[in-house]
């Protein structure tokens, strides 16, 4: 009998390509193909790759189901939610001012900046699920993981400007 998978697990099948699983029954998969959309695969189905495997809970929320269902869109599509800045810099300038006598600042729309901020951390973020699903050995993996868990810390400093917490980086643990 084949393995039981989770929601979140993530498949290659071999006429539908790579896919997520977003929902069991009691015997199939209701499957997110990124090409064909969902379809549902017998749960004893065994001719596809297994690229992540998610252990299976008996119960998923709804809030569980639509945080997969996002991170799923975001890995396979380049999907990227709103992130919204904190209120107190609507309107605000981002000013660079030259340690040199005679040359002008340089103002830049705090938005704008903020914009690039999350294009970057979103393009990380892309970089980090490539690298985890990529052919590299787990040691390679954990070593590129550690560079990008550094890059995350490096760009703590702009936590200040999101409105909400869960959407900032997250680095090392001093821990």
């Amino acid at each position: 009998m084949s393995k039981v998978l989770g929601i979140g697990s993530r498949v290659k099948h071999p006429a539908y390509g790579d896919g997520v699983i977003i929902g069991a029954a009691a015997i199939a998969y209701k499957v997110c193909f990124i090409t064909y959309g969902i379809k549902d695969v017998g749960k004893v189905y065994d001719k596809w790759e297994i690229i992540e495997a998610i252990e299976a809970d008996e119960t998923v929320s709804f809030s569980e189901a639509e945080r997969s269902l996002i991170k799923i869109l975001q890995t396979w599509s380049g999907f990227s939610e709103e992130v919204q800045m904190a209120d107190k810099w609507n309107d605000g300038m981002l000013i660079l001012k030259p340690g040199e006598s005679g040359l002008q600042n340089k103002e830049i729309p705090i938005e704008t900046f903020f914009h690039k901020i999350v294009m970057v951390r979103d393009r990380i973020r892309v970089m980090e699920q490539r690298i985890n699903s990529s052919k590299l050995t787990d040691e390679e993996k954990v070593n590129l993981q550690q560079y990008i868990t550094r890059i995350y810390g490096s760009l703590t400093t702009f936590n200040v400007l999101f409105k909400y917490k869960e959407e900032s980086f997250k680095g090392e643990s001093s821990k």
